[in-house]
């Protein structure tokens, strides 16, 4: 089975791994145990087409499929590769390997070595098996991979090949789909449920119509009809459509059914005053927000009516989506997080389904004129701005289908500029009274700039160190050079240097004010070193930062300082890269690989990210103590960094899940950019004293924050636990 010298840690049993292909004699492949997983040599197959087969037990569950990622000769794994189901307990991958690709890793989500998996089968593929592949897959990006072969453009050919056979036949939410439909027996569970409620809310629609294709609009009339909940109003506005098919359809309805309820308006007044005419007629406890052209689905009303029931002080309620094309295929799912202010500023990501209590959408005067295209934004905006978060419910649900089809004639498809200017003024009239300013950001969405105290108060850079003169002085030259924020104190932390680069470096920096060197010496603790130098610090504003951080851009920590002085905010965290300019740190999901992960760990800067959130502030859960700014009153009053429990690992996570439970939120913000070379002086988890520490501080966070890992509230249930890239 497996030689001992594969291993790396004696009896660790390792499934086996093979290299085959057409005419090739199948040969076992190096297999050897690492710190993270298991590692399998692909040395020489750099650039080769291969097919790789991970084979699990049969009765291997979805959420446990191991992950596969490619390594370079610096041993780091890149993102997870996207695998396609292929039946019995096996997954594969098929594609190009890039150039540089000695190894594959293959772990379980906690970084082991994959209890069930079978074997590891790598299949080199020629062309004659490539193309016909690709043609059954996506045919035709592989007749234009075939085109371009033709004429000799091989890399061009390369390319549209490697899309093709990457084109899944069976999408992983495809796959979700199928397993969150209803079956007859759950539908007639819901009927007898709502059945039994003494008092059903009456859930009013808002629906302003005005010349869709009459075939969409009819699909959406038929979502409603199809409804699971019966206690609803269709209030409907014809806003002096100009195709005659419309208001005979709407006439229709209204006909036969009286739940629907039809105003005709004598002039088009667009799409706020036609909303704004459809509340007046509303009866409801709550209006729900539909677009002409667009689709519920059949439990979407009841999962409102529910939430409703179940709280009934919540003012506003949304929902996740998806997109549907002419043909009813759905793609692009938004599984969203719970209630995000900071990301409401940049961007609507609340959108579809939106329902409000109606007596608050009275309140604030329902939609304005004047913000088309982005008219739902502003709404959000002033209706949630001062509303407490408790009585904001997200169903992490796909309840609303968004038409993505030509001939929908959504106002901000057709005036996009004016869409985004309208969004700005909306974000100003809130933020201004408070000196906030609107501005446009990455992608055209908002970027909310706050004001910075006058004077900018002192931060405190606390730098824990041990030798590594190199990288430090990286650090240190960044900070003091390359920053240009007005006052920092740095506090280096040193944890028994020894080497005379170390003492020269000190002896540089010795006649300038701004830097002390903090001697502890011992065992290496890095929550203990950080209390240390936090009990130093003379700034109001603490920088927990490590030395291995490379400074790009002098604006990046008066963008933290913005975040961390504000009352309610307990945390900032900034974007960090590695130094190929893929992503290290994108914010921390709870609950990847059992206690916390990084966001969109090694996908390149330049990527957006999923619905755009590297680009984007927004809230989580955690930050990593890399690089980690907040204000020393929070730091004293939570109590600081665990020294006892947690040495090394996940202090940064548990710091800040007592930050959140002390009632503050945290930020992560892409408006401050650095290179983070990732514990070059700490060295990696690979003896057996440190795997033990590492396992008892993964215990420990499992017995204190269990609930919170099982639940990171700015995640979503729907997606995946295996790594934080945001997929099914």
């Amino acid at each position: 089975m497996v030689r001992s010298s594969e291993t790396g840690a004696p009896g660790t049993r390792l499934p086996p791994a093979h290299l085959t292909g057409a005419g090739r004699k199948r040969r076992p492949l190096p297999v050897r145990a690492a710190a993270d997983g298991m590692r399998i040599d692909l040395a020489g197959l750099s650039g080769r087409w291969l097919e790789i087969t991970l084979s699990n037990d049969p009765t291997e569950g979805l959420d446990t499929v191991p992950g596969m990622a490619f390594a370079g000769p610096e041993g780091r794994p890149g993102p997870l590769l996207p695998q396609e189901a292929i039946g019995g307990g096996a997954f594969t991958w098929i594609g190009r390997l890039p150039e540089g690709i000695v190894a594959l890793r293959v772990a379980d989500p906690a970084g082991r070595i994959p209890a069930r998996l079978r074997r590891v089968t790598v299949r080199r593929l020629d062309r004659p098996v490539l193309v016909p592949r690709a043609l059954l897959r996506e045919p035709a990006l592989a007749l234009q991979a075939l085109y371009w072969r033709i004429l000799g453009k091989k890399v061009r050919a390369r390319g549209f090949l490697g899309r093709a056979l990457a084109h899944r036949r069976v999408t992983g939410y495809e796959a979700w789909i199928r397993a969150h439909g209803y079956r007859r027996a759950e539908r007639d569970g819901i009927a007898a449920e709502i059945a039994a409620w003494a008092d059903p809310p009456l859930i009013s629609v808002l629906m302003p119509v005005h010349d869709p294709d009459p075939k969409v609009l009819q699909a959406a009339l038929a979502s409603l009809r199809a409804q699971l909940y019966p206690h609803w109003e269709l209030c409907v506005v014809d806003d002096a459509s100009t195709r005659p098919a419309i208001p005979k359809i709407l006439q229709r309805a209204a006909e036969a059914d009286p739940r629907i309820r039809v105003l005709a308006r004598s002039e088009n007044g667009h799409i706020a005053r036609a909303t704004n005419d459809a509340l007046g007629l509303a009866r409801g406890v709550a209006c729900a927000f539909m677009d002409h052209d667009d689709v519920l689905t059949e439990d979407a009303l009841y999962e409102v009516a529910r939430a409703l029931r179940l709280d009934p002080d919540l003012v506003l309620i949304y929902s996740d989506e998806d997109k549907i094309d002419g043909r009813g295929r759905r793609f692009d799912p938004h599984f969203k997080s719970g209630f995000d202010r900071e990301l409401l500023y940049a961007q609507n990501y609340i959108n579809h389904l939106t329902v409000v209590r109606t007596d608050a959408l009275r309140a604030v005067g329902g939609l304005r004129p004047g913000f088309e295209g982005s008219q739902d934004h502003d709404l959000l905006l002033r209706l949630t701005d001062g509303l407490d978060p408790a009585r904001i419910r997200h169903i992490p649900r796909v309840l609303y289908h968004w038409r993505a089809a030509q001939g929908s004639g959504t106002f901000s498809d057709r005036a996009l500029a004016k869409a985004e200017a309208a969004r700005l003024r909306a974000l100003d009239e809130v933020v201004a009274p408070w000196g906030g300013r609107a501005e446009r950001g990455p992608s055209g969405f908002n970027r909310l700039v706050r004001p910075l105290p006058e004077p900018a108060p002192r931060v405190s850079a606390i730098i824990p160190t041990r030798d590594r003169a190199e990288i430090l002085s990286v650090t240190l030259d960044g900070l003091l050079a390359g920053t240009d924020y007005p006052d920092i104190e740095v506090v280096i932390v040193d944890n028994d240097s020894r080497e005379p680069e170390t003492a020269s470096l000190f002896a540089r920096y010795r006649d300038d004010p701004r830097v002390r060197v903090v001697p502890v010496p011992g065992a290496f603790n890095f929550s203990d070193l950080s209390n240390r130098g936090a009990a130093a610090a003379t700034g109001p504003v603490l920088l927990f930062l490590n030395n291995d951080v490379e400074v790009l851009e002098p604006g990046w920590l008066g963008e933290l300082v913005r975040h961390a002085v504000r009352p309610e905010i307990g945390a900032v965290g900034a974007k960090l890269l590695y130094p190929d300019r893929t992503i290290q740190h994108g914010g921390i999901v709870l609950g990847i690989g059992g206690v916390a992960g990084h966001s969109h760990l090694g996908v390149p800067d330049e990527d957006p990210g999923y619905f755009c959130r590297m680009v984007i502030a927004h809230e989580v859960s955690a930050v990593t103590g890399a690089c980690l700014a907040m204000r020393a009153d929070v730091f004293e009053s939570v109590g600081g960094f665990d020294a006892e429990a947690l040495k090394v690992a996940f202090n940064d996570v548990d710091l800040c899940l007592k930050i959140r439970r002390a009632g503050y939120r945290i930020i992560w913000t892409p408006f401050a950019k650095l290179i983070h070379h990732e514990s070059k002086s700490r060295g990696a988890e690979d003896t057996p004293e440190k795997r033990k520490r590492f396992e008892g501080e993964v215990l420990t966070m499992l017995d204190r924050w269990g609930p919170e890992l099982r639940a990171d509230p700015y995640y979503n249930i729907n997606l995946s636990r295996n790594s934080a890239h945001y997929r099914v």
